[in-house]
């Protein structure tokens, strides 16, 4: 497959490469791809809960019930593993 890439695109991809998390155009391009196919399977059922997490930590967050942010990362990187394994 041939691909023409618009100047603007194709900017955005040696920003990638310059960054030297990706080898080549075909590495950048398939994970942005992954990573659109990985948004667009969400449900809305996974979206609405996502969003009632989100407004319950701005509710706790104004009456001062923070957490530390390590455990909120411990607590993302859970969530995420979780949902990772049931979409395989």
């Amino acid at each position: 497959m041939q691909l023409n890439i618009p100047p603007d695109l194709e900017k955005l991809i040696n920003k990638r490469l310059s960054s030297g998390a990706y080898s080549n155009a075909e590495d950048v391009l398939r994970r942005a791809l992954e990573a659109q196919n990985s948004e667009e399977s969400w449900t809305e059922e996974e979206r609405r809960i996502l969003s009632a997490h989100i407004e319950e930590g701005y509710i706790e967050a104004a009456h001062g019930d923070l957490i530390e942010g390590d455990q909120v990362r411990r607590d993302i990187r859970e969530m995420k593993e979780n949902w990772r394994s049931t979409k395989r």
